[in-house]
């Protein structure tokens, strides 16, 4: 699982996806922590073609069902596996409420000394991550105010190369058996596909690419 990652500049989300130009100055967070706030793209509503939008809002996923925007729970990430069983993701998954997450970089922990060292992963080739997220708005029935907020997908990587050195091993499974998570990023030609298709062409783009994508710093 995510937890901390950081957000590009607003250049270069604009660069990257043609969004941004029309937004206020920059108020998200540059690391964005749960329940931080962080910038996210989905399909703009309400108008013709597959134009993409710049949507600001709190990492971690406010449910249809919520009484208040603070959750005693974390919703941050999401296991693509239970999207469409799982109360506080089915809806949104099922309406086709994905985004792309644009990141400069995530971390991770690696424990392979038994410690937690902090690893942080960029792409190879010095662009931004765009990592495959959901997206909901809740209305707060008291005041009328509008939260936006969001999701990041998460896919098994017991057998990645690379993201299946992440994370502390449980003592109770086997190596193969640990279900080790990793982000999913979608490549370019895949961002229409992924905000506008059907639930079906979605669930083909979960993927992690080969290890060669990644540049890896520790911290």
């Amino acid at each position: 699982m995510c937890n901390r990652y950081e957000t590009p500049e607003e250049r270069e989300i604009e660069r990257e996806w043609r969004v941004g130009r029309n937004q206020p100055s920059r108020w998200w967070d540059e690391v964005v922590f749960p329940r931080g706030k962080g910038v996210f793209i989905r399909r703009a509503a309400h108008q013709a073609g597959d134009r993409r939008e710049l949507v600001i809002g709190q990492w971690g996923l406010i449910p249809w069902f919520a009484k208040t925007p603070k959750l005693p729970y974390s919703t941050n990430n999401a296991r693509s596996e239970e999207l469409a069983a799982k109360a506080t993701f089915k809806q949104p998954w099922a309406r086709g409420q994905r985004c792309i997450i644009p990141a400069r970089s995530f971390d991770e922990p690696c424990w392979e000394t038994g410690k937690n060292v902090w690893w942080r992963f960029r792409s190879a080739d010095g662009k931004p991550w765009g990592l495959a997220g959901l997206w909901n708005t809740w209305i707060d029935k008291s005041s009328g105010e509008v939260h936006e907020s969001y999701t990041m997908l998460t896919i098994n990587a017991d057998h990645h190369p690379l993201m299946r050195r992440m994370h502390k091993p449980d003592p109770r499974l086997p190596p193969d058996q640990q279900d080790k998570r990793s982000v999913i990023p979608l490549p370019p030609q895949a961002w229409d596909a992924w905000l506008a298709g059907t639930v079906q062409t979605a669930q083909s783009l979960f993927a992690i690419p080969g290890e060669s994508s990644f540049a890896v710093e520790l911290l």
